[in-house]
């Protein structure tokens, strides 16, 4: 990766000057939420969404169950986002357990909702475990699903990226080769799969860009509340957990605010060093709690937008 004299110039004022100190405010963000199975959920949701929507972020997208298990809390939640708030909504759509009239029904009844951005994913298997397969009358994969959807409407269209190489792929040219048909298929953007060092997402970037690919890749930031949690995420989908996040977390159990304290630290250092490294475009895993990702955009020098009318007035 060839560095230029910015960013040389910013990299050694993060290592000299207080890491945080006066951030133009320049990068942008968006936030994933995951459909609630209760009313309790629900409210826990919808006051992550109002916390975080003054921020101004590109979009908020909402996740998709497994087989399409969530299918209609994602629509419901997706489409009252898109109703109730100023905020652009993406839904996430998978290939899983699901013919292509089936998943292109779904497309649909987005697109008359006023969705007009597709998180579209190949999706994991049902069950824990077992090999991914393909409806015998769906989508193949995400490229095949992209493909799809570019047909239907002119949805914009945000794909995975795996850092630390999906489970599946076996290796890093493979990977990328998909995801570079992701991408060739009319998918406007990739956006990563957690990691925990910055290098992770530097070393794939660069790689990237070596096989060709020119689209904006926006890396996926965790800040990790429950590293039990995580550390079952980042099984299913090939991240690592250094060593020593695990023992950070060690004697923390019993102590919450402490962990939510170490937690956004831990995720803040992280962003800051991308940022560093010239990235600008982050994508936050909420968990539906707002209090780390609100906190690490604070640092960025993200601060809410007031409204026309709010200023008028």
């Amino acid at each position: 990766m060839t560095i230029s004299v910015n960013q040389l110039e910013e990299a050694r004022r993060a290592l000299e000057a207080p890491l945080f100190a006066d951030l133009a405010g320049d990068a942008a963000v968006s936030f994933e939420f995951f459909p609630p199975k209760s009313a309790k959920m629900e409210e826990t949701l919808w006051e992550a969404v109002r916390t975080l929507e003054p921020l101004g972020p590109r979009f908020v997208s909402v996740t998709y169950g497994a087989g399409g298990s969530t299918r209609e809390r994602t629509h419901a939640t997706v489409a009252r986002i898109q109703r109730e708030t100023s905020l652009a909504a993406a839904a996430h759509l998978t290939c899983v357990e699901a013919s292509r009239a089936e998943i292109d029904q779904v497309a649909e009844e987005y697109w008359a909702a006023g969705v007009r951005h597709i998180v579209a994913l190949r999706g994991d298997a049902p069950v824990v475990g077992q090999a991914f397969q393909s409806h015998p009358d769906g989508y193949a994969n995400a490229a095949d699903l992209v493909a799809g959807l570019k047909k239907r409407h002119p949805f914009e269209i945000s794909v995975a990226a795996y850092p630390e190489c999906h489970p599946d792929s076996g290796t890093r040219d493979v990977d990328l080769d998909n995801l570079k048909r992701k991408l060739d298929a009319g998918a406007t953007r990739a956006i990563t799969q957690f990691f925990f060092t910055p290098e992770a997402f530097f070393r794939f970037r660069d790689a990237a860009t070596a096989a060709g690919i020119t689209a904006e890749i926006v890396p996926g930031i965790l800040p990790v509340s429950n590293v039990a949690q995580t550390r079952k995420f980042a099984g299913m989908c090939g991240a690592a957990i250094p060593d020593w996040m695990d023992r950070l977390f060690e004697g923390l159990d019993d102590h919450p605010g402490a962990r939510q304290l170490v937690a956004a630290t831990v995720a803040a250092e992280m962003v800051r060093r991308l940022y560093a490294g010239d990235v600008r475009h982050f994508h936050f895993y909420t968990l539906n709690r707002a209090e780390l990702s609100y906190a690490i955009c604070h640092l960025l020098g993200l601060r809410p937008k007031v409204a026309a009318g709010a200023v008028a007035a």
